[in-house]
């Protein structure tokens, strides 16, 4: 029975003899087309030759496709995902936003914790302990991104057949506290929310009066707010094309790019109320061509520092808890408590849920009529338009 062939992208024994210049190194390497050859390089001494030749076969390796293997450390399979993962984003169907998160996660927790290991030896037992280890120590919501990113890694080293099956599947599940039920701004705190912003020269300046009352008209996330440009408001129809949302990528700045999916792209009618204040703010802009709120040079506005505004005009008081998805929830909670179908309230905050039946058999884009009926009511009278002023 002849002897059993090298695994494809390794190599058998080396052997090194000494030449009249110096010595040489060989082995054989089975290539990636099955194909065994012969590899040596030379060197002053015997282990400069068989360093000369480990460098050969580790560029040999690398250059020649599906280069993973068993042996493989995960931090050489965690860059390649995230070049992987890097260039999808770069292409337009990745966030920036998560590029700088899972860079952020991987050189702060998942390479000190599991780069040195071997694809081997990243077994379920290990990658349980790391990721429970990382929930007590930094938060349930750190561990279960680290999850993800542990899962794409070794997910790769599954495709390349450096794995049989992807260990992080059969970890266990990361539970944190009791979540809190969500909670959204009552009909008498929006209007009081509004006017306490309405009495602070800071939130006034700030612009966060109508962007509140924007958020509130149409549910969407902060970033996509401040993406919407005048070109995507028609006043006339009463609607506005949600297709895009604003983050900041490390090394570039504040980015304007497409919403997180499909489903995300969407075109609202807005309440009457909203077409009012929309009217009036283009009236008085001197940017007709830039965002709907602009930053004060008339250009993007950063969601992080928007989102401190928020923080700092609410006090401490009564509306210590409201951030800027309060809003969105705040928006939802109306079309619900209208008894608006789940399809419709998916739709109009942009979720590819709530089933998927739903998603795939219901045609949609422009949201139903009802929505912004529905959100007519959102403030009562007095703290409704008032000198055109919603």
């Amino acid at each position: 029975m002849g002897r059993p062939p090298l695994p494809i992208g390794t190599y058998g024994k080396i052997r090194a003899y000494e030449t009249a210049s110096g010595w040489r190194a060989t082995t054989k390497f089975r290539d990636f087309d099955g194909t065994t050859r012969p590899v040596e390089r030379s060197g002053k001494s015997k282990a400069a030759a068989e360093r000369n030749l480990k460098q050969a076969l580790t560029e040999r390796t690398r250059s020649s496709g599906a280069a993973l293997t068993g042996e493989t450390r995960f931090r050489d399979v965690a860059e390649q995902w995230f070049r992987a993962f890097k260039a999808l984003a770069d292409a337009g169907t990745r966030s920036p936003g998560s590029v700088d998160t899972y860079r952020s996660i991987l050189d702060r927790h998942v390479l000190p914790g599991l780069g040195a290991y071997r694809l081997r030896e990243a077994t379920v037992p290990r990658v349980d302990v790391f990721l429970e280890a990382l929930r007590r120590t930094t938060g349930t919501a750190t561990a279960k991104t680290a999850r993800s990113v542990v899962s794409g890694v070794l997910g790769l080293a599954v495709r390349h057949g450096a794995l049989s099956t992807n260990p992080t599947r059969d970890t266990a599940r990361l539970e944190g506290s009791r979540k809190k039920g969500p909670r959204a701004l009552t009909r008498a705190e929006r209007t009081r929310f509004l006017a306490l912003l309405e009495s602070d020269q800071n939130a006034v300046r700030w612009d966060l009066p109508d962007l509140t009352r924007f958020m509130m008209a149409t549910g969407v996330r902060i970033g996509e707010a401040l993406a919407v440009f005048w070109s995507d408001v028609d006043v006339e129809l009463g609607t506005v094309a949600v297709d895009y949302t604003v983050t900041r990528v490390n090394g570039v700045g504040l980015v304007r790019k497409s919403t997180k999916s499909e489903a995300g792209e969407r075109t609202l009618p807005l309440p009457s109320w909203a077409v009012v204040m929309l009217k009036r703010r283009f009236a008085a802009t001197d940017h007709p061509d830039g965002p709907v709120f602009p930053d004060g040079l008339g250009g993007l506005r950063d969601p992080s520092n928007t989102r401190r505004n928020i923080r700092n005009a609410r006090g401490f008081d009564e509306f210590a808890w409201v951030t800027s998805h309060v809003f969105r929830k705040t928006a939802a909670t109306i079309l619900d408590e209208a008894n608006l179908s789940a399809r419709l309230v998916a739709d109009q905050l942009g979720h590819s849920r709530p089933s998927m039946t739903q998603d795939v058999y219901l045609g949609r884009k422009t949201v139903n009529r009802q929505a912004a009926d529905a959100l007519e009511s959102a403030f009562d009278e007095s703290g409704g338009q008032g000198d055109e002023r919603v």
